[in-house]
């Protein structure tokens, strides 16, 4: 996994979970955390969960580059002021999930891409091209993208690629709520790594209907 595989285009596109207002939304409170979190502890929130990896040191030179790079995208805005782009759509969360429906699209709409086990694939380099949807090598059950209707969102805006004219990706605007919701339902619960330090999760009882725990 790397920032990519959630961040479309390094993070430059609306409903991509972009990072243009990044530098200037944080700090800021978040009910998981059920705290106030910093951009630092939100990058390497993505590092533990989303990549199921470590956390960077808060002064090591990736992390110091990874501020910079969002600093530079918020066009040197004022502190808490906002570019008009939004970070991801909505979908209808009263929708009830399908997982055998969903299994259905994944295999029309996803595998060509995801792999028919959800395994991704790599590039020459060995690199992630797109990322493990589950097994070992994808995101943990603590990243938001394990979670029904979070990921559902970012599927109807975002995937498949190169399936339409819109956009510049050709992404999204392809699957309706109802098939975002059932093939996001089929693969978030698939196997995937846990994540250990979900017990502190949620702290102030606020926990979204979709967490996995």
């Amino acid at each position: 996994m790397n920032c990519n595989s959630c961040h479309i285009a390094s993070g430059k596109i609306p409903l991509g979970d972009p990072y243009i207002n990044s530098f200037n939304t944080y700090p800021t409170y978040k009910p998981r955390a059920g705290k106030e979190v910093d951009l630092v502890m939100r990058i390497n929130g993505c590092f533990r969960r989303s990549m199921n990896g470590k956390p960077l040191k808060p002064d090591s030179p990736e992390m110091t580059a990874m501020i910079a790079y969002m600093k530079w995208l918020s066009q040197n805005l004022p502190k808490q002021s906002m570019v008009d782009v939004k970070n991801a759509g909505k979908v209808d969360t009263s929708l009830v999930p399908d997982p055998i429906r969903g299994e259905q699209i994944y295999h029309a709409q996803c595998a060509s891409c995801h792999g028919d086990n959800g395994e991704g694939k790599k590039d020459h380099l060995g690199l992630v091209a797109f990322p493990p949807l589950w097994g070992d090598e994808s995101f943990n059950i603590g990243a938001g993208m394990a979670r029904t209707y979070k990921a559902a969102a970012f599927i109807k805006y975002n995937m498949p690629m190169g399936m339409q004219t819109q956009g510049l990706w050709g992404h999204g605007g392809v699957l309706s709520d109802q098939d975002a919701v059932d093939v996001a339902e089929f693969f978030t619960h698939k196997p995937r790594p846990d994540f250990e330090g979900k017990v502190k999760d949620w702290p102030n009882g606020d926990k979204p209907k979709d967490a996995r725990y």
